[in-house]
């Protein structure tokens, strides 16, 4: 007798996983849920209003009752308001301003807080107390620093054989004023991002400008200037785009006075909504200078990924 034999089936084939792909798919959960609340309270305090905005925008409504449809009526009133444009021409007269006087003052105090000397941590910790200082209680500071019967800056001035100033209170001075006071304020977070940026410099470039005979001068210009390219793009983008919303500064000192000299785009936006009760038209200046902000960002920030790639000559 002969004996058949079964054919034995082929073993299972199992499906290959790469290795650590379960660990990975974890991670991202992780992150993920780590990321959620903050996710949620940046799109319902953030994304919300834009687009609550964008919608009243369309609409006339004076923020109490329901609106109805108005078109691009709005828009088309803001294309005619001559307060508008004087608000906008003011912005960006700050702006311009602001910006670079902040950036020309920040990179050199860096540069001094960079050295080892005694004491260099009291330093640092007094230049940035006017950022963690508030608006309101720095705008109270400057309005009695700036007063002109009883302020400290007029008394000098007058000790020293110089005309008394009305700073916030003369048209001609007051936006400058403003400057004055948040450059002021913004100052200690540019030279901590300076600060941050010349510290990253590698030695190894220093020490070999130094043996390469470059000065101190010529070092900082030519090996670590170059380096602090990126954090000079970020603060042009950062204080470009404070600068074009800066409100709270304003309504705390001069409330857009005096004869509207320092009424900027989001003051004049407050007044429309707050004051005229016109919501429909202040949310149309909203988006319009949310679309400039936009633009701004895009345009320095494209600049600046050409620019942050440079050579160490």
């Amino acid at each position: 007798m002969t004996a058949v034999l079964a054919p034995v089936p082929p073993p299972p084939v199992r499906e290959r996983r790469r290795p650590g792909a379960p660990a990975r798919t974890a991670d991202h959960l992780a992150g993920w849920g780590f990321a959620a609340p903050a996710v949620v309270l940046i799109g319902l305090f953030g994304l919300v209003p834009v687009v609550w905005s964008f919608v009243l925008s369309f609409q006339h409504t004076d923020l109490t009752s329901p609106g109805t449809f108005a078109g691009g009526e709005n828009y088309a009133k803001l294309v005619a308001d001559p307060l508008f444009w004087e608000a906008a021409r003011r912005t960006l007269l700050y702006a311009v301003l602001f910006v670079p006087l902040t950036m020309a003052l920040a990179l050199p105090i860096a540069v001094l807080l960079n050295q080892k000397v005694r004491g260099i941590t009291l330093y640092r910790m007094a230049v940035f107390v006017p950022l963690v200082t508030s608006t309101v209680a720095t705008g109270i500071i400057f309005g009695w620093l700036a007063n002109p019967q009883f302020g400290l800056v007029n008394a000098l001035l007058s000790e020293v054989g110089l005309p008394k100033q009305g700073f916030f209170q003369d048209p001609g001075q007051a936006l400058y004023a403003v400057v004055a006071m948040t450059v002021w304020g913004w100052l200690g977070f540019a030279v901590i991002i300076f600060l941050a940026a010349l510290q990253n410099v590698p030695k190894d470039l220093i020490e070999a400008s130094a043996l390469d005979g470059c000065g101190r001068v010529q070092s900082f210009w030519h090996v670590e200037l170059p380096q602090v390219a990126p954090a000079s793009g970020f603060l042009l983008v950062w204080l470009t785009i404070n600068g074009l919303q800066l409100f709270d500064a304003v309504y705390v000192t001069t409330k857009g006075g005096p004869l509207r000299a320092t009424t900027l785009l989001v003051y004049h936006l407050y007044n429309e909504a707050f004051v005229s009760f016109d919501g429909g038209y202040a949310a149309a200046i909203g988006c319009v200078v949310f679309l400039v902000i936009l633009v701004f960002t895009v345009v320095q920030l494209r600049f600046n990924r050409r620019t942050s790639h440079f050579e160490v000559r």
